[in-house]
């Protein structure tokens, strides 16, 4: 009887190996997920940071000129509720953003998650994640905010 060596896996080593990378891609996934969220809530704190401070960049050429006034939009004239339109990049007389916040939105007029858009004349809506957040922009006072309810403070802390 001859000896022959099989260079080969055992059934028992194969069902292991499924066995050890079912049990990382249902620790891998979920993480996944929430490390996605995380960073759509980081990206809309950081337009919400780059609009804020487009608005006060604006304010200081503005007083250089001597006009103490804040601008009147965010935009120039975009149709509220429009997909795929360029928002906070000029108000009309000057660029705000260098790079626009294009708008995105599902067929019930709602933006897709991460995504702005407009809702009315100064209002702007954005999906964190399933939960919209809406922003309203006071030409009185320059003052960019979304109120005083939950969703708003997780997003701006």
């Amino acid at each position: 009887m001859q000896n022959i060596q099989r260079n080969a896996f055992t059934m028992i080593e194969l069902v292991f190996v499924i066995v050890v990378l079912g049990i990382l891609s249902a620790i891998a996934v979920p993480k996944l997920a929430a490390t996605r969220g995380d960073a759509e809530i980081a990206k809309i704190r950081s337009d919400v940071s780059s609009i804020r401070s487009a608005i006060i960049s604006e304010r200081q050429g503005r007083l250089l000129k001597g006009d103490t006034s804040y601008i009147s939009s965010l935009d120039a004239g975009v149709s509220s509720n429009t997909d795929g339109v360029a928002l906070f990049d000029t108000n009309g007389s000057s660029t705000l953003l260098t790079y626009p916040i294009y708008t995105k939105k599902e067929s019930n007029n709602k933006p897709t998650s991460g995504h702005w858009l407009k809702i009315n004349t100064n209002s702007y809506r954005v999906n964190a994640n399933g939960t919209f957040v809406d922003f309203n922009y006071t030409s009185a006072d320059g003052k960019f905010d979304c109120g005083t309810g939950s969703d708003c403070i997780s997003l701006l802390n």
